[in-house]
């Protein structure tokens, strides 16, 4: 699956990409080349740091899941105890 950015968000990148450029490169990228740059970012890059943050995302859904039962924990069968615990305080 291709990671696409939403056009506005592309163009925002691309102007960073440029930027970045002018400030730390000799020469400065047009905005084609930082468009081209991109997407071969995205494309070559990009793969890694979605999965990574799937599995970062995984992982804090599976210690949530994890601390469910404890969360909506319910004790079975409790009724006696409730009853004989009043009926030892009313005595």
């Amino acid at each position: 699956m291709p990671i696409e950015l939403p056009k506005d968000t592309r163009v925002q990148a691309i102007a960073s990409l440029e930027r970045w450029f002018r400030e730390h490169m000799d020469e400065p990228i047009g905005n084609v080349a930082a468009g081209g740059l991109l997407g071969f970012f995205l494309e070559e890059i990009g793969p890694s740091i979605y999965n990574q943050a799937v599995a970062d995302v995984q992982e804090r859904l599976q210690a949530r899941v994890a601390e469910l039962d404890i969360e909506v924990h319910e004790d079975e069968f409790g009724y006696w105890r409730k009853f004989d615990a009043r009926r030892k305080v009313r005595g």
